[in-house]
């Protein structure tokens, strides 16, 4: 009756009739009550009585310090429990095992579809990048398996339609406190659209530099060079100019050399154009440019700017370097370093 007024609590006619049964109900107990007390004077045991009394009473009252009678109702509760277990626990444990194997089930199933979707989308001609892929191949797991805990509960007597309704509500509220999780999703998503990086790209995001190793609907993981992991929600990364270095397949490797005022420049430019050629990575398409940039305080210096292939940056980088610091040495070209003189006055006390 409670129940049914809790649902509906505006029909007169079933409030009428809760008052009239615990209107009732007192007056019977005012009758037990009345009772017990003549029963005691006739010595007649009254501890089935007086437990039946405690149950029946409502808020606190003396009868809760009735040893006798608590005992009796614990005992009672527990046989009526004890043979509602009973009773019932087949059908519990036969439900719990359904539930169970069908959880497995799924799971299985969530597994064969991950490969079936990764292997599609690998054998597909569209150019997916391996980020999405990554997602998709995940999504499709995700949702067999949610699909597999839907059917498991509706297997142990879960009525699925209360619950999906409970679920949309709940997620309306968590998504509007979540606001900044859902604007990741979208992130995320853009991402996963105009694929502006993919897994083992170089990039530099949010003020992070680093490999792409992997990425979710909310978050990017990023290793840097020196081996720390770094986890950036993807609201910061698609807000903010996003610099992918291995996007292109080629690379110009920018350097600068400078010699001194007395050295020959058509001869540092002979030895810098050999030593270029001489490199296997640095490409002859496009053409390396050497050319005399500025004239500084101490020295003239000369821009290198040869290309090669993204791979091989840092290789042609440092040999580069390395060679022409060597070759500057065989062939008595000075590499000059800031200096300032110094002239001491002295001054007559």
């Amino acid at each position: 009756m409670n129940k049914r007024l809790a649902l509906d609590s505006t029909n007169t006619g079933m409030q009428a009739a809760a008052n009239e049964i615990k209107l009732t109900n007192a007056m019977e107990v005012s009758r037990l009550e009345s009772l017990l007390k003549l029963m005691t004077r006739l010595n007649i045991d009254t501890v089935v009585y007086r437990s039946v009394l405690l149950r029946e009473s409502s808020g606190v009252s003396v009868r809760m310090f009735d040893g006798e009678a608590v005992k009796q109702t614990i005992e009672d509760s527990w046989e009526t429990v004890s043979e509602a277990a009973s009773r019932h626990l087949p059908d519990l444990l036969l439900k719990f095992l359904a539930f169970l194997l069908i959880l497995f089930v799924f799971r299985a199933l969530s597994h064969l579809a991950k490969r079936l979707v990764g292997s599609a989308l690998n054998k597909s001609r569209s150019d997916f990048s391996t980020l999405l892929k990554d997602v998709l191949t995940s999504t499709s797991g995700a949702i067999v398996m949610l699909v597999g805990i839907l059917v498991a509960l509706s297997q142990v007597g879960v009525s699925l339609g209360p619950a999906l309704a409970g679920l949309g509500v709940a997620g309306f509220i968590v998504g509007f406190a979540l606001q900044d999780t859902l604007g990741n999703f979208a992130a995320g998503g853009m991402i996963l659209f105009y694929r502006p990086y993919d897994v083992d790209d170089f990039v530099e995001v949010a003020g992070a530099i680093g490999l792409v190793k992997k990425m979710s609907l909310v978050s990017t993981t990023i290793n840097t060079f020196d081996n720390q992991t770094l986890i950036i929600p993807n609201s910061k990364i698609w807000g903010d100019v996003i610099k992918n270095v291995t996007a292109q397949r080629t690379r110009r490797v920018d350097l600068e050399f400078g010699i001194s005022y007395s050295d020959d420049i058509e001869k540092t430019e002979r030895i810098l154009r050999e030593v270029l050629e001489s490199h296997e990575k640095v490409l002859k398409e496009p053409a390396p440019n050497i050319r005399l940039h500025n004239l500084g305080d101490s020295s003239v210096n000369f821009i290198v700017r040869p290309w090669t292939r993204t791979p091989d940056y840092w290789e042609v980088y440092w040999d580069i370097t390395r060679e022409v610091k060597m070759r500057f040495d065989r062939e008595g070209i000075s590499i000059p370093f800031p200096q300032r003189d110094v002239h001491i006055h002295q001054q007559n006390a």
